[in-house]
């Protein structure tokens, strides 16, 4: 596995060591190493740890570890400029069994087009596999593909109209975004029209980020609230982007809670960790014989909402008594 070695130790001790994990009742065949691929989001994600600790052990779980009969290769989208194209093709190369990925699109299309063959677990927070052609229906994958579908589309949706009953008198909404939250962006533009919001727009498409400059053009647009879009390249800047939010006085709706603990003001949607449980999961079932199409496509069944009144305070604002009593976590 492809860890520095802070992040390495960082990673062994959250796991507890192997003996902390209990053996499956079938072991894998003696002396065969399972070969998994993992093309991950965003290393740089403070529950990106954690989840790996809740993939691992599922894996532990069904008797795989890594070191014995399990090698795992992570690539990362956050930290590998090259295109998806070519860190798929060089994962397949490897011989791998099977697949993991809960990057965007893009990195799932590149896996397909490499390794037709290969098994693949999906987290799909990004994009809609059904939509994409990627699985038949949630029962019934259908093919090689399988996982888990978190309907981040769906969730920018509920985002937007949470921004409106949170702030009421506000009308004018902008969205900050890049191609890997596309789909959110329409998604989330359908609502606000909806809604009767004046929608302002900016979708920032030249890697390194700047976040500065984004978030001066937005002032420029005078928007009331903002929503900023789900993508693993704004993760590893959360406290910056954060930060400018509270310096334009910007109310600021965010995916992962994350953010909010970083100093954003509010936040809805899910939680990697189980997701990352039911990943590993499925990737240990495939790899004892499971066929994917056997393996339905599950969705998460919890959201949370979490907001800072610290940030809340900063900027001025007070929040209404009904978004506070729903909120699963707040910060004081």
């Amino acid at each position: 596995m492809q860890f520095d070695q802070v992040h390495r130790r960082a990673f062994i001790a959250l796991l507890g060591g192997a003996a902390a994990w209990p053996l499956a009742a079938r072991a894998q065949e003696p002396g065969k190493i399972a070969r998994v691929g993992i093309l991950s989001s965003a290393r740089a994600a403070p529950t990106t740890i954690p989840a790996m600790q809740a993939f691992f052990g599922a894996l532990r779980a069904l008797g795989f570890r890594e070191g014995a009969n399990l090698n795992a290769d992570i690539k990362w989208a956050d930290e590998d400029a090259r295109e998806p194209s070519l860190l798929a093709a060089e994962l397949v190369q490897s011989k791998i069994d099977v697949a993991f990925t809960d990057a965007p699109e893009a990195w799932l299309r590149a896996l397909v087009a490499a390794g037709p063959d290969v098994p693949i677990v999906m987290l799909a927070i990004n994009y809609d596999p059904i939509m994409g052609g990627y699985v038949k229906s949630l029962s019934q994958p259908g093919g090689n593909i399988t996982g888990i579908f978190a309907r981040q589309p769906e969730l920018a949706e509920k985002q937007v109209e949470l921004l409106t009953e949170t702030f009421p008198s506000r009308t004018r909404l902008a969205v900050l975004y890049d191609e890997n939250s596309s789909e959110q962006f329409r998604a989330a533009e359908r609502r606000a029209k909806l809604l009767g919001l004046h929608l302002f727009a900016l979708k920032l498409e030249h890697r390194p980020y700047d976040f500065v400059a984004a978030f001066r053009t937005l002032h420029e647009a005078s928007p009331h609230m903002l929503l900023v879009l789900s993508s693993p390249l704004f993760v590893p800047h959360r406290v910056q982007i954060a930060e400018l939010a509270v310096q334009r006085r910007l109310p600021t709706m965010f995916i992962f809670r994350s953010y909010v603990e970083a100093g954003g003001l509010l936040s809805y949607g899910i939680d990697r960790v189980p997701m990352f449980r039911v990943a590993g999961d499925y990737v240990g079932k495939i790899l004892k014989g499971v066929k994917p199409t056997d393996l339905p496509v599950v969705q998460p069944i919890r959201f949370q909402l979490a907001l800072n009144l610290k940030t809340a305070s900063a900027i001025g604002l007070e929040l209404p008594t009904s978004i506070l009593l729903r909120a699963d976590e707040v910060i004081e």
